[in-house]
């Protein structure tokens, strides 16, 4: 098994409440991601996170309303089989999920509606 990397971002708010910037995956999976607002000016309620291939355009993080209070995720999407249908659970309907493969590629990191000068830190582990 190979090794988990750490990737931290730190958030810092443009005048229009947005930020961006891009990171390597230096893994070959995104484990989880997790974000931290700031003591004293942390991004607004309605701030949204996303991250995407630069090359691929594959969505990794589509995160609305990110606000004030921290959390941790672990991403996760769903799974089809050879004929590129969705594998579901028999019993219930809902999708089989599977990490998601990000390595090597570099990923867009952006935050809008963030509010201006609002601050925060992302943390995201790949393995």
């Amino acid at each position: 098994m190979k090794p988990v990397s750490l990737v931290t971002v730190a958030i810092l708010t443009n005048g229009s409440g947005a930020f961006s910037t891009t990171i390597s995956a230096p893994g070959p999976r995104l484990l989880q991601y997790r974000y931290v607002p700031d003591g004293t000016a942390p991004l607004d309620t309605g701030a949204d996170l996303d991250v995407v291939g630069a090359t691929t355009g594959f969505v990794y993080v589509n995160q609305d309303n990110l606000g004030t209070t921290a959390f941790q995720k672990l991403p996760r999407h769903a799974t089809h089989d050879e004929t590129g249908a969705a594998s579901l659970y028999a019993a219930g309907g809902e999708p089989v999920e599977d990490v998601m493969h990000a390595g090597p590629e570099t990923l867009n990191v952006a935050i809008a509606n963030g509010g201006a000068a609002k601050a925060g830190t992302l943390y995201f582990w790949f393995g």
